[in-house]
């Protein structure tokens, strides 16, 4: 019997980590399924330029996934079963069967990679009257909302963060006829070197941006947002970005979990408390190099996924598990379509005096978006010539369980 390997989620670290399995391990001895809600490759890192009104458009994972034998099943995940090893699946269809639909999927090692979603920190009125860009559909709504929305119209984000950031300049520079404003719990950019901060308030004036720096947003209404103290601020539209949360389902599993929610994991991004479950990118809880819990980022996606895909591998066929590189090097912000800021930080994850900006910037932030869409794009790229073999089934009892 082949070694069913399944991965829960075909976001950035899921559908890269799904077609770098499929170019290393045998099909004769493997079987990958990839799981994921929606039949496209979304890139999550362009949403807030979807919203905006570019025009976007994203990969079907058959296409992504056709003839490197990785199987794909359209479906939501609604538990995990780790004493058992299966997945709970629904569709809405609820349509059973290999490509898609509800049922139960059973599998021997399990990737997961359900990413992470907006979180509303519990202020009431963020689920009713809320918008914001942490996935397709909630970005394909935005669009439409923003598309009907009249000159002189407000739209207020809040959040200063990088999802926070980038979506307000996008949306000022592509309707300039609206009122965009930003809400910032602090300083904006004030993580930021002196230079980079300099530069951001630049970018936010020439773009017509209304900062509302140290505002607490404590209650969004359909046409404003009240802040502590009882202020208000006009809002046609309210946009959140005020950090991510990751599903329960990890918690609700009985997986060991941290106060986030994010799976715990060890170097190696193996879960813990149950050796035949991995994570990678946004659910996992994994201490970087520098001692600190890397962030929810694409850049933690990228090193977690690899780490992850190796040490399966690895403990599949009995070789030595190499060691991935978990650090942050920087954060890289669009600010519109012609500039950006690069920001490098040292090994505290603090920013370092030098930064890039302005069209250069914006040019490598294009390039890496298009690198990684292109990388999950091609995954049989640099196919190997010979795949590693697992040991023959008689010797296979206990594969992937030991330390």
């Amino acid at each position: 019997m082949k070694h069913r390997i399944v991965v829960l989620g075909a976001g950035y670290a899921g559908a890269f980590a799904a077609g770098n399995l499929a170019r290393r391990l045998s099909p004769a001895d493997t079987e990958i399924t990839v799981v994921n809600a929606v039949p496209d490759f979304v890139e999550r890192m362009r949403l807030h330029q979807l919203a905006a009104g570019r025009g976007i458009a994203f990969r079907r994972l058959a296409d992504v996934f056709a003839g490197t034998g990785v199987r794909l099943r359209l479906a939501c995940v609604t538990g995990v079963d780790p004493e058992r090893r299966t997945v709970a699946l629904a569709g809405e269809d609820g349509a059973g069967g290999e490509n898609g639909g509800a049922g139960e999927l059973a599998y021997d090692t399990l990737l997961y990679a359900l990413g992470s979603s907006v979180a509303d920190h519990g202020v009431p009125g963020v689920a009713e009257h809320a918008f914001d860009v942490t996935g397709l559909s909630s970005a394909l709504r935005l669009r439409e909302r923003l598309a009907g929305l009249g000159a002189g119209g407000s739209v207020l984000v809040v959040g200063e963060g990088l999802t926070g950031i980038e979506a307000a300049t996008e949306f000022a520079e592509a309707r300039p006829d609206l009122s965009v404003a930003l809400a910032a719990r602090g300083q904006l950019g004030a993580w930021l070197s002196p230079k980079a901060r300099r530069h951001l308030r630049q970018a936010f004036d020439r773009l017509g941006i209304t900062v509302h720096e140290h505002t607490v947003v404590e209650t969004v209404e359909p046409e404003r947002a009240f802040t502590a103290g009882g202020g208000s601020l006009p809002a046609d539209v309210t946009v959140w970005s005020a950090g991510f949360a990751v599903h329960p389902i990890a918690a609700a599993s009985g997986l060991e979990v941290a106060e986030t929610g994010q799976i715990v994991v060890d170097r190696t991004m193996r879960s813990v408390s149950h050796p035949d479950v991995y994570a990678a990118g946004d659910c996992a809880y994994a201490i970087g190099d520098n001692g600190r819990p890397l962030p929810m980022s694409c850049a933690s996606a990228g090193v977690t996924n690899m780490q992850a895909t190796a040490a399966i591998v690895a403990r599949l066929t009995g070789g030595a598990i190499p060691t991935t590189a978990l650090a942050y090097h920087g954060n890289h912000i669009s600010l519109g379509r012609r500039d950006a800021i690069f920001q490098m930080v040292d090994g505290e994850a603090r920013s370092k005096s030098w930064f890039l900006g302005g069209r250069t910037a914006a040019r490598l932030k294009a390039g890496v978006l298009g690198t990684a869409a292109w990388g999950i794009a091609h995954p049989t790229f640099g196919l190997p010539k010979r795949k590693h073999r697992l040991p023959a089934p008689a010797d296979r009892a206990g594969v992937g369980v030991t330390a």
